[in-house]
């Protein structure tokens, strides 16, 4: 089995260690964009272009589904990777978390970039996916480049900025960037109050991974041989994960399973 996943960046780690983690005798191929990111700034039709590069490469290298590891890619690239790969190559979107974090009921707040807080997309997730749950909308300046290079003053800056933005009494946190899931455990930090449940954290990365072995007929198979080999495409050419993705559970994972090839 052969699972490629794709981004501009290390957001995909996320998704790519819960593969790893369901099936760790898959080989995977991670195609980055080094030469194009960071792809939120790009038009829809450029950001296009640039996804489609980067999953063709991935393309060349014959997996058996393909995940796009990012949002915004998801909702700019997503028709037009279909309309090229498939059925030949399932591809699988990465959506925020908007329908389980409000079937849990409470009080809900999106984080997500600035670009997508506040988009006729996201409003449609919730319209289409919130039922009768209060949702609010974060923006977060800054988090997903500052967790895309490993600067802990600046993932630090950018949570608390968000933290300040989301009510007192929200009970659930979207993660809506799947950059953020790299550090989930210091937004909830920020987040939690005193004396309240736990908060609720939903991002996309498990039911990704579990969606793509079902677009393949795969069952997980968590306790199968850590044999699955790692491919990095940085821009098209074989290269290592970059330096920062060390600096997570998830990139290291990944290390320790297999070096890259």
């Amino acid at each position: 089995m052969k699972i490629a996943l794709m981004d501009s960046g290390i957001g995909l780690l996320a998704a790519t260690a819960a593969v790893r983690r369901l099936r760790p005798d898959a080989d995977l191929i991670l195609s980055l964009d080094p030469d194009g990111m960071p792809w939120g700034p790009r038009t829809p039709e450029d950001l296009t272009g640039r996804a489609v590069a980067v999953a063709e490469a991935a393309a060349a290298h014959r997996p058996d589904a393909l995940i796009i590891g990012c949002n915004t890619a998801t909702v700019h690239a997503l028709p037009t990777l279909r309309a090229r790969l498939e059925p030949a190559l399932p591809v699988v979107g990465t959506v925020p978390a908007i329908k389980p974090a409000a079937a849990g009921g409470g009080l809900v707040a999106i984080w997500a970039t600035p670009a997508t807080t506040g988009s006729p997309y996201q409003r449609g997730l919730i319209e289409d996916f919130g039922g009768g749950a209060t949702v609010t909308e974060v923006p977060c300046p800054g988090l997903a480049e500052a967790v895309e290079h490993a600067d802990e003053a600046a993932i630090a800056a950018s949570v608390a900025a968000a933290a300040a933005l989301t009510p007192d009494d929200v009970t659930t946190v979207v993660l809506g960037c799947t950059h953020y899931e790299l550090v989930a455990e210091r937004i909830r930090a920020a987040v939690q109050r005193p004396g309240a449940p736990r908060l609720v954290l939903h991002g996309s990365a498990g039911a990704v991974a579990a969606q793509a072995l079902r677009r393949i007929g795969a069952l997980p198979d968590p306790g199968a041989p850590a044999r699955g080999t790692l491919t990095v495409l940085l821009s098209g050419r074989e290269g290592v994960l970059p330096a920062a993705a060390l600096a997570y559970a998830e990139g290291r994972l990944l290390r320790s399973v297999t070096p890259a090839r």
